[in-house]
């Protein structure tokens, strides 16, 4: 990994934190296949939902039975519940490793620098040429934690996000309510660990999280970033919100004006004829009945 970060360092312009944003991207497309498995796992687990509610409450006193009922669905259905977690378990290594690559690949004292000319491959072409290596990167110092709240908020907010993308509505109240847990639990502790550790390892879960949205937004919908924005009022407005044109406005209020005068005038008529004498209304009708 320290080898794969350099030499990404001497292609992106001597700029290591476009090398680790390089880096995340190869990951997320490495994982491309498994993320995009996990994504039609989850859906089709939303889409059981109300089968396996039906079965909860058909055998809410059995366990044993409701167990039973639950895999059976998930297995004609061709749905892992534990397969959801790959991604996730793979990254775990991933993150470790980075965490010790960015250690080592800047290094803050010269025995370290030593120790990275020690980890470097002689074949790989200007590696030798680029150390030290610039660990600035807009406003931090890559090799340390960010010293404003800026990184930890993105980190928050991302994985929030991703969480918010790539959680399903469960019909048990008590996966349900461990899914709200760990909408908030997740990026509250990844937002205090960037508190703690380097701001490169930041940069690459911000990535990761933004692409990882990208990737569940085209395979399984955009509904629940939609509905996010609609419930902010963001969100595209229906034919009802919609603000009518000025010229829409006249023509209704001049339909609405002779609606009402045309209700006057027939109120009106009905009254004229019954203030008419009673011959005069006895002649109108005779004449109406000869004309017919």
């Amino acid at each position: 990994m320290i080898n794969s970060l350099v030499f990404l360092y001497t292609i992106f312009f001597s700029n290591f934190g476009v090398a680790i944003v390089a880096f995340t991207a190869l990951i997320r497309a490495a994982m491309i296949p498994l993320t995009v498995r996990q994504s039609h796992s989850l859906k089709r687990m939303s889409d059981l939902q109300p089968k396996l509610k039906e079965i909860q409450e058909r055998h809410a006193k059995d366990r044993q039975k409701l167990s039973t009922e639950t895999m059976r669905i998930y297995k004609e259905n061709g749905v892992n519940p534990i397969g959801c977690l790959g991604p996730l378990v793979i990254q775990f290594p991933i993150w470790i490793g980075l965490f010790r690559a960015i250690d080592q690949t800047l290094p803050s004292t010269p025995e370290k620098l030593v120790g990275l000319s020690q980890h470097l491959y002689s074949w790989l072409p200007r590696v030798h040429e680029v150390i030290p290596i610039n660990n600035s990167f807009l406003w931090v110092d890559l090799s340390l934690p960010d010293p404003t709240p800026v990184m930890p908020v993105l980190v928050g907010v991302s994985m929030w996000l991703t969480q918010k993308m790539t959680t399903m509505p469960s019909a048990d109240p008590r996966q349900a309510q461990t899914n709200k847990m760990m909408l908030w639990m997740m990026p509250l502790m990844f937002g205090f660990f960037t508190t703690t550790f380097p701001s490169g390892l930041a940069v690459y879960w911000i990535v990761s999280n933004v692409i990882g949205i990208v990737i569940q937004g085209f395979v399984t919908g955009w509904t629940p970033l939609t509905d996010l924005l609609k419930f902010r009022g963001f969100g595209p407005k229906g034919p009802a919100d919609e603000p009518q044109p000025a010229t829409a406005l006249v023509v209704s209020a001049e339909e609405t004006s002779t609606d009402e005068n045309d209700r006057n005038d027939s109120q009106e008529s009905r009254r004229g004829n019954r203030n008419r004498p009673k011959g005069t209304r006895r002649r109108a009708r005779g004449s109406r009945n000869r004309r017919r």
